[in-house]
C-alpha cells in the first residue's frame, strides 16, 4: 500500500507578525523622533545657554566642559542652538508633509472617483507642476513670498501636493471597482460617503509610508533654503543657518558647521527609519 504524500509544511511567518512585535527599524525610529521631540520640548530646561546670547569673549571657543559643542563667530553656544533648533526643523519636517499630504490626498480621491473631465484637469495640472525641478520651484515660490518660515510652508503645498495625489488616485482608481464600492452604491450612498469612508481609508497606507519617507526630504529641503537664506531668518536657531554661518569658518571652527550638520542627518535617519519599518508592517514600500 502506498503511502500517502505529505505536503511540505508552510514556511514560519516573520517573527515580527508571529509575536506581534513592531519591525525593529520602527521601533528605533520612533525612540530617536520621540527623543527629539523631547528634546524640542524641553529646549528651555535643557539647553545650559540662551541660544542668541553672544559672548564675545568665548568666540570660536573649541569644544569643552563649558560648551561640549565650542562655540560660533558671535561666541554663541553651539549645542543650545542645535537643542532650540530642534523645534524649527521638526516643524520644517512635518508641517512640511502635513499640508501637501492633505491637499495631495483630496486632489487624488476626487480625481480618481470621478474621472472624465474633472480626472483630466487634475492630472494635466499635476504633469505642469512636474516640468519643472522640485527645488527650482520651490525657490521660484519663496522669491515670490519673500524668505521665511511661512513661505516654505506654502511653496511646500504648491508643489509637494503632486505626489500624494497621484499615489491616491491610483489607489482610487482601484478600490472603485470593487465589490464593496459598488454595494455602496447599490445602497444609495452619497459621493462623499463613499469617497471619504469607504475608498480613501483603504487607499492611504501607500501615501502613510510615503509622507514619513518624504519628510526626509522636506527636512533637507528646509535645511538647504535656510542655507541659501530664504527659509527661517538669522538669528534663530536653525540647523540649516547654522551650516551656512559655519562655512567660512571650517578650517579653524569645524564645529559650527559640522554639529548641525550631523543633527540634520540623524534626525533625517530617524524619518528613515519610521518609513522602512512602517513599509515592513503595511506591506508598502517607500
Amino acid at each position: 500500500m502506498s503511502a500517502l504524500p505529505v505536503s511540505p509544511p508552510a514556511a514560519a511567518p516573520p517573527l515580527a507578525r508571529r509575536s506581534g512585535a513592531l519591525p525593529l527599524p520602527l521601533v528605533v525610529g520612533l525612540a530617536m523622533l520621540a527623543a527629539f521631540l523631547l528634546l524640542a520640548l524641553l529646549a528651555p530646561v535643557v539647553a545650559p545657554y540662551d541660544p542668541i546670547f553672544q559672548d564675545a569673549a568665548a568666540r570660536l571657543a573649541p569644544p569643552s566642559r563649558a560648551h561640549p559643542f565650542g562655540t560660533d563667530n558671535y561666541g554663541r553656544d553651539i549645542l543650545s542652538r542645535i537643542i532650540w533648533g530642534t523645534r524649527i526643523d521638526l516643524q520644517l519636517a512635518v508641517l512640511g508633509v502635513v499640508f501637501p499630504f492633505l491637499i495631495g490626498t483630496a486632489v487624488g480621491t476626487v480625481s480618481g472617483y470621478f474621472g472624465g473631465i474633472v480626472d483630466g484637469i487634475f492630472m494635466r495640472i499635476v504633469d505642469v507642476v512636474l516640468a519643472f525641478p522640485f527645488l527650482v520651484l520651490m525657490l521660484s515660490v519663496i522669491t515670490i513670498l519673500g524668505p521665511g518660515l511661512h513661505s516654505f510652508f506654502i511653496a511646500m503645498a504648491l508643489v509637494g501636493w503632486v505626489s500624494y495625489a497621484r499615489l491616491v488616485r491610483a489607489q482610487i482608481l482601484v478600490l472603485k471597482g470593487s465589490d464593496f464600492a459598488l454595494a455602496a452604491r447599490s445602497l444609495g450612498f452619497s459621493h462623499a460617503r463613499i469617497m471619504f469612508r469607504h475608498l480613501l481609508p483603504n487607499a492611504l497606507t501607500a501615501s502613510v509610508v510615503f509622507a514619513m519617507s518624504d519628510c526626509v526630504l522636506v527636512l533637507l529641503s528646509g535645511a538647504a533654503i535656510s542655507y541659501l537664506g530664504l527659509g527661517v531668518q538669522p538669528p534663530a536657531a536653525e540647523w540649516g543657518i547654522m551650516v551656512a554661518e559655519g562655512q567660512g569658518f571650517l578650517a579653524r571652527a569645524w564645529w559650527i558647521s559640522a554639529f548641525p550638520g550631523l543633527a540634520i542627518v540623524v534626525l533625517a535617519f530617524g524619518f528613515s527609519l519610521v518609513a522602512d519599518g512602517l513599509g515592513d508592517l503595511l506591506g508598502q514600500r517607500a
